[in-house]
């Protein structure tokens, strides 16, 4: 049998590691992205941005996992392999231990597994509510592999506070192609 090259239609196609979804012997994660604020209705329900239910559901769980923020009054979640892998970090401590007994206690312990309902939505405990000091409007805000959830007055403030320190900071990450020395970082 003959082979035959079949001619490339003006598009330069990825390279094979590229379409399959590795770079560099690393699988490429879909993140959570961008910033989104929704309203927040009488019941505590909240319509989850679609790229966060769409990342969501593609990992096996047509929902979220959520729980108190342990550093800000905000809401973290995320989707189940994350999930998952927090749990596997949890399960790395000893037995027993007071560390162990602290992170399964106030992740585990306080987290919620959040179903979509049909029109895309869940249902905020109160507890979560209540730590957030959320009433009538929340931001979801995309930090890679998790996500948060703010009040919005609060989510501004440490938005601004972010820019500040990744400005004061940014020489000090380390990611290919940025100048070494002599350009802006």
């Amino acid at each position: 049998m003959v082979s035959q090259e079949i001619p490339s239609r003006g598009r330069a196609e990825p390279p094979f590691a590229a379409r399959c979804g590795v770079v560099r012997g690393r699988s490429m994660l879909a993140l959570f992205t961008s910033t989104y604020t929704n309203k927040v209705d009488k019941k505590g329900r909240v319509s989850v941005p679609a790229p966060f239910r769409t990342l969501a559901a593609s990992q096996g769980f047509s929902g979220i996992f959520v729980y108190p923020s342990l550093d800000y009054p905000a809401i973290d979640g995320c989707g189940a392999q994350y999930f998952d892998r927090l749990a596997a970090a949890v399960d790395e401590l000893p037995p027993f231990s007071e560390e162990r007994e602290a992170f399964s206690t106030a992740i585990f312990g306080a987290s919620h597994q959040l179903a979509f309902d049909p029109e895309g939505r869940i249902s905020l405990p109160e507890p979560l509510l209540s730590h957030a000091g959320i009433s009538e409007a929340v931001v979801f805000v995309g930090l890679g592999q998790q996500f948060r959830i703010w009040e919005p007055a609060a989510f501004a403030a440490m938005n601004a506070k972010a820019a500040e320190i990744t400005r004061a900071n940014r020489a000090r990450l380390n990611w290919p192609g940025r100048p070494t020395s002599g350009g802006a970082a």
